[in-house]
């Protein structure tokens, strides 16, 4: 039986990395100027990058060197899908999980949107440490550094293609393309047995993406999330609990 789990935040919660929508998640703050759904989006990357990293660099850049939980661990040898961009799925043992939205930890040379392409566009280890052992309230020599690691002029403050680092992760403004492993993950989804979806609470294409796959081939759905979303579709198995204790109902048999 081939099941494929659908993750989202709500599975590095015991990490502590706080989910996206909730009072202390990430889309709960901005910048001094924008909210945060216009912080993160390729026009603000392209039209003020100075700004852009600085905002990327402190929201998620802090988290680079947390550890995975027991979640993470059980679905280290899952056929797993996460929209999660942490990179903890990875570092738990999962060497084949599509991080469809991408990894804090890598970055890639700016290229065209069209782009449609994947493999031909190299990942590289994202430059944080340089920052981080800058002083981090001196957000002008932060935003320096950023521009320079990232390699935009701090002068003309100008992405260029093929010459600047863009952080591999899929903006607001952006498509799912197979930089992103998209045609991989479309497979996946169309050969499952049944799909599993934990900690997402269904307010991202990708998942809207794999339920309706599910739904039309009819496999067995079931949905972990200690609130879930009641989607109002029938034959889906709710479990009202977090990742851990479904985990634990499931190596324990019951």
């Amino acid at each position: 039986m081939s099941v494929l789990y659908v993750t989202g935040a709500g599975v590095s919660v015991d990490s502590g990395i706080p989910t996206f929508r909730g009072e202390d998640g990430f889309w709960t703050i901005g910048s001094h100027n924008y909210t945060p759904q216009e912080m993160a989006t390729r026009a603000m990357y392209m039209n003020d990058p100075g700004q852009f990293l600085l905002w990327y660099y402190r929201r998620f850049a802090s988290y680079r060197n947390v550890a995975p939980n027991m979640v993470h661990g059980w679905l280290a040898d899952k056929q797993l899908i996460t929209q999660n961009i942490d990179g903890l799925d990875g570092k738990a043992g999962n060497a084949d999980y599509i991080s469809i939205h991408g990894r804090l930890d890598k970055v890639t040379l700016l290229h065209e949107q069209s782009f449609s392409g994947g493999g031909d566009i190299a990942l590289i280890d994202a430059p944080w440490e340089p920052v981080a052992a800058l002083d981090q309230d001196d957000d002008e020599r932060l935003t320096n550094a950023l521009l320079e690691q990232f390699k935009i002029s701090t002068r003309t403050q100008i992405p260029e293609l093929g010459v600047s680092l863009k952080p591999y992760v899929l903006l607001f403004d952006e498509f799912y393309t197979d930089l992103y492993r998209m045609s991989e993950a479309e497979h996946w989804m169309d050969t499952a047995s049944a799909m599993v979806f934990i900690g997402t609470s269904f307010s991202v294409n990708i998942t809207a993406i794999a339920l309706r796959m599910g739904l039309a081939r009819r496999i067995p759905i079931d949905i972990v999330d200690p609130s879930p979303v009641d989607l109002g579709v029938p034959d889906i198995t709710y479990h009202a609990m977090t990742a851990a204790d479904y985990i634990a109902s499931q190596t324990s048999g019951n």
